[in-house]
């Protein structure tokens, strides 16, 4: 007598909400390919609130399934990996090629190195065991992503064009694409205990953090997540000075000894 081997099934909600990033992804693209770019860069930033929800609510309910982590690495691929790669070369495609054939080659290679790097560092982050989990190894994807969609925002409200915007934008957009597959730490947050007592006067933060985004949002964004970008290599400098002087200091004592 055969037995029909039992069906495995998947977490509904988890995957839902994972779906939801990869739509938002998928729009960015549809959204730039018709020159639509502020949309794009919108549809990017919900890509990130999604992705951050999925992995909380697969915990949150105990969810959380090999099936859950494979799909949402290959969901974070597409929303911001190649959408932004492709957001950005199609919001400085026409101009680039203005700027001539060379100026076109290079905005091509740039959007592929993004997406290359971005593809590097979730592969790494699927395949790496760390043992701090306070820090990241490298520039996460999503706040990449968020770098890229807040410049092309930014740019967008700007009318930014010519030499120098270009420049600029090819500059940014390959820094923060190095910075993925970099060695520098980034603070993960999550040693924060969103359910844990905090202060009263600490709720204020929310409210306030919602009205300077609202303030002027391309700017606030694209600076604060440049921000982030940019403190791992900051951060890596400062410890490395610090070190240096405590050698030096090291060795003075044992000078004078």
């Amino acid at each position: 007598m055969e037995t029909n081997p039992r069906r495995r099934g998947i977490y509904l909600l988890p995957n839902l909400i994972t779906t939801g990033a990869l739509f938002a992804g998928f729009s960015a693209v549809v959204a730039a390919m018709d020159g639509n770019f502020v949309p794009a860069a919108v549809a990017i930033y919900i890509a990130m609130v999604l992705d951050g929800l999925d992995g909380r609510v697969a915990r949150l309910t105990s969810t959380e399934s090999e099936f859950g982590k494979e799909y949402d690495s290959l969901s974070d691929m597409v929303s911001f990996g190649l959408a932004p790669a492709l957001v950005f070369y199609q919001w400085g495609a026409a101009q680039l090629r203005e700027l001539g054939w060379l100026w076109g080659k290079v905005g091509w290679l740039v959007a592929f190195f993004f997406a290359v790097a971005a593809g590097l560092r979730l592969a790494r982050y699927n395949t790496l065991h760390v043992a701090d989990k306070r820090y990241f190894e490298g520039l996460p994807s999503p706040s990449a992503a968020a770098v890229v969609a807040g410049l092309v925002w930014l740019g967008t409200k700007l009318e930014a064009s010519g030499v120098i915007a270009m420049t600029v934008g090819l500059i940014i957009t390959a820094g923060v694409g190095a910075l993925m597959v970099s060695r520098f730490a980034y603070y993960s947050g999550k040693d924060l205990n969103l359910s844990g007592r905090i202060p009263f006067g600490y709720v204020l933060l929310i409210p306030a953090v919602f009205i300077l985004i609202s303030l002027n949002p391309p700017t606030v964004l694209f600076t604060l997540f440049f921000v982030y970008a940019a403190s791992g290599p900051v951060l890596e400098g400062w410890r490395r000075v610090r070190r240096r002087r405590r050698r030096l200091q090291h060795e003075e004592g044992a000078g004078e000894a």
